[in-house]
């Protein structure tokens, strides 16, 4: 059994690993603004991919396992929408051209897959060592749902972030764009550019969703294959969900209160798990349920403020 999950392992790294070389290597090798036409067809690919997978873990586990799964692939893209509210705040500071945004959120999400992958990693060992540990993550997620309803969203300020601020201390930072080039060198020194900065800021605030998606998953399932699998599906496609999604996320006004319920839920799952463990079943029911009512209520709301642009022509003037 053990052998069969090592093999299960490499298989699907390989897989992921294939699929991004294809997507950077071949599908955008050149930059080029992503059309709404591409970004749905992408957006199709990987959800179909990821409802693939999930017969494969029906079949071979049973339909336990994969409502697990597809609980928590729900759970993790429905939270993961919440990264493109920020990722449309952090190209907009930045005035990163279009054509360029694919390939910052490409490596972002690279590194994305490999930091998510450290955190389950760590939650399992302290879940399994110490059976505690869960009515901490229960009670994280439930403040963390709290604080999201009542303070909803907070002012992007990316020059603040220690890592761009250690950035531009130990390193030149040219004052504009070089196409989709991170280094560049410029008289015998190796100067970074915008897209680095703005590379970095993408990486940096994913760690932060990471802490609060993370233990959401745990409350599902603690088994690790499929609370990495669910991740690693729902964080490949969120580029594409971005560029479809990017020049109406005003019309979603309420998601983040049915994303603030999901936390809450998914807390209060995990706190009374000695008590009463609520079937998968039921909780696939009422995260899809949550979701399905924040959608309908904001689709017939009428919007209000100013769209935020997702692209511009150059950095800003700092």
């Amino acid at each position: 059994m053990e052998s069969d999950r090592l093999f299960l392992w490499i298989v699907f790294n390989a897989f992921v690993l294939g699929m991004l070389a294809l997507d950077l290597g071949v599908f955008h090798r050149n930059a080029h603004k992503v059309s709404l036409r591409e970004a749905l067809t992408w957006s199709i690919v990987w959800i179909t991919l990821a409802l693939i997978f999930n017969l494969v873990v029906y079949y071979m586990w049973g339909s336990e396992k994969a409502l697990e799964f597809l609980a928590g692939y729900l759970i993790e893209k429905s939270l993961s929408v919440d990264n493109i509210f920020v990722f449309l705040m952090i190209f907009h500071y930045f005035a990163v051209p279009a054509m360029y945004q694919h390939r910052v959120l490409f490596w972002g999400i690279l590194g994305a897959l490999i930091l998510r992958a450290i955190f389950i990693a760590m939650g399992a060992a302290l879940l399994s060592a110490f059976h505690w540990m869960i009515y901490i993550f229960g009670g994280f997620l439930i403040v963390t749902g709290i604080k999201m309803l009542l303070m909803g969203d907070h002012k992007l300020e990316p020059e603040k972030n220690p890592a761009v601020r250690l950035l531009r201390r130990v390193m030149h930072v040219t004052k504009e764009y070089h196409g989709q080039r991170f280094f560049i060198r410029r008289d015998r020194r190796l100067w970074v550019t915008p897209l680095l900065l703005v590379l970095v800021v993408v990486e940096t605030t994913d760690v932060i969703f990471a802490v609060d998606s993370i233990p959401a998953i745990f409350a599902i399932t603690l088994d690790p294959f499929i609370v990495y699998t669910s991740n690693v599906f729902a964080i490949l496609g969120l580029r594409a969900l971005y560029f479809l999604l990017a020049g109406i996320m005003d019309m979603f006004r309420y998601l983040k209160v049915g994303l603030s319920f999901v936390l809450c839920f998914v807390g209060v799952k995990m706190m009374i798990v000695d008590l009463y463990k609520i079937p998968i079943g039921l909780s696939l029911g009422v995260v899809a349920g949550i979701l399905a009512l924040s959608i309908l209520a904001s689709l017939m709301s009428k919007p209000k403020g100013a769209r935020v642009p997702a692209s511009g022509s150059g950095p800003r003037d700092r």
